[in-house]
């Protein structure tokens, strides 16, 4: 649910700093004012929802700062987390685009603040400026990759343990120096829910990793000291990991 001060806030596009190369609003001024002229910015607290899977689209939604859960539901109500988004991404993008419902749920997981962008304000903006079409085909460039992974993952993995252990590797950036230190935002809970399975089997087999020496981790960092290592015991046995 939006929260209840759903006024038009304070901010400007053009003066914006938090804008990374990767954002869909790293744009020309020119389309920065045009944007900036058609959005309306919203508030929303920790746990409330942006959009429903199933729900028509009427737009698309900039997440401008905070992060926001994606997720599927089956008929029984089991979740799995798509992937987590991050300030500068467009959330509802595929749907406007393919003029479908949205396929997947977004929540808040800590206060967020997004931009509400209608789809017809939205598509004048793609057809009008050339550098926000290209940003938009950026994005769902970079979201079926994740897809792909994701897919790849789940499908491919015989066990948790593997999903864990790929799940991991994933977050490592490319052409990192070993050990690989990360910052990880997640609790197992929604570790669970990326790979399938319960938390309290991610809390073993995160346990049962440390012990065999594949990786160590505190409560603010996870650390792998041997890439090669992690990556060989993918296919071998987990303890616990075929729940």
């Amino acid at each position: 649910m939006m929260s209840s001060d759903t006024s038009r806030l304070s901010g400007s596009c053009v003066e914006c700093t938090r804008r990374s190369p990767e954002s869909f609003c790293n744009l020309t001024e020119p389309s920065l004012r045009d944007l900036q002229s058609v959005r309306i910015l919203y508030p929303y607290a920790r746990g409330a929802t942006i959009f429903l899977e199933g729900q028509p689209s009427r737009g698309v939604y900039l997440l401008c700062s905070g992060r926001v859960k994606l997720s599927t539901y089956s008929e029984q109500g089991k979740a799995i987390i798509l992937r987590f988004a991050d300030p500068g991404e467009l959330l509802g993008l595929s749907s406007v685009i393919a003029e479908t419902n949205h396929e997947k749920t977004a929540r808040a997981v800590e206060n967020c603040s997004v931009s509400f962008i209608k789809k017809k304000d939205f598509i004048d903006i793609v057809e009008s400026n050339h550098d926000a079409t290209l940003n938009a085909l950026k994005q769902l460039s970079r979201n079926y990759q994740k897809a792909h992974m994701q897919i790849c993952s789940l499908g491919l993995s015989t066990s948790v343990g593997d999903k864990l252990a790929r799940l991991l590797l994933q977050w490592c950036p490319d052409g990192a120096r070993e050990p690989v230190r990360i910052m990880p935002h997640y609790t197992h809970g929604e570790i669970a829910e990326m790979i399938g399975t319960s938390r309290e089997t991610v809390t073993r087999l995160l346990n049962d990793f440390r012990d065999r020496g594949l990786i160590t981790f505190s409560r603010t960092e996870l650390c792998i000291a041997n890439l090669e290592l992690l990556k060989s015991v993918i296919g071998g046995r987990h303890r616990n990991g075929h729940k």
